[in-house]
């Protein structure tokens, strides 16, 4: 009787995450799916966050440092007048200002002029940034603060897409290592206001779109033969000069 040859993963995997879990959770539950070790991700999204992540499967996982590279596009909600101690929604609200009452969309729409192009960005101490070996939000959550090397980061488009005070919408495409919820934070700061993320979602990675993907649950609950038909070549989704 003649074996049944085991499917081969080896290839790039769009996936919808899903909000309240980590980035390695989806990992995880990969290797659990494929029953293999050598799976990753082209970048993290912070457990709030939903939306696209390219998860490399087998040999894929060499390719990572091309594709992390690669400019993102975001959307997503902000709250004006609360900050909290994450940037987000997750963390606890650590001021309140009231909201100007007559700020309009066109004064927000200016201020968010100001973050576009090249500039530096310091990381927040809640994020998964290491500093001697320990994540900034270990730090973080025993009250601590440190100093953290500013970043360089270009943010090529920022928008409003709705505004009903004191609730707002955007849309931002910048390159990799940005921190959206600081970008916003920063942008409350300069309305004087204050601001935290209230959602976001990733829905582009250069030529990825969320269009792409499946949701997490939906892969997980898929035979392995269609999780494999699912999976990018290599070749196709990295130019040749980095293979």
């Amino acid at each position: 009787m003649a074996n049944v040859q085991e499917p081969v993963f080896e290839g790039i995997l769009l996936v919808d995450k899903p909000s309240g879990i980590t980035s390695h959770d989806i990992v995880d539950r990969l290797r659990r799916k494929l029953k293999m070790k050598k799976i990753g991700h082209a970048g993290t999204l912070d457990p709030l966050a939903t939306g696209l992540m390219i998860m490399l499967i087998g040999k894929a996982t060499k390719v990572s440092q091309f594709l992390i590279s690669l400019d993102k596009s975001y959307e997503g909600e902000f709250i004006l007048g609360l900050e909290t101690d994450s940037q987000d929604a997750d963390g606890e609200v650590v001021e309140e200002r009231p909201v100007p009452a007559d700020l309009t969309a066109e004064q927000i729409k200016k201020e968010m002029e100001g973050f576009l192009g090249d500039q530096y960005q310091t990381p927040p101490m809640f994020s998964a940034k290491k500093i001697d070996g320990v994540p900034l939000y270990k730090m973080a959550r025993k009250g601590k603060t440190v100093e953290r090397e500013p970043r360089f980061i270009r943010i090529s488009e920022l928008k409003l897409t709705q505004w009903d005070s004191p609730k707002g919408g955007f849309f931002m495409s910048c390159s990799k290592g940005t921190y959206v919820r600081t970008v916003l934070h920063d942008l409350g700061q300069n309305l004087n206001c204050g601001a935290h993320m209230s959602s976001l979602r990733r829905t582009q990675i250069d030529q990825f779109s969320i269009d792409q993907a499946k949701p997490l649950q939906e892969i997980q609950d898929m035979t392995l033969g269609d999780i494999q038909n699912r999976l990018i070549p290599i070749r196709e989704a990295v130019p040749s000069h980095v293979l």
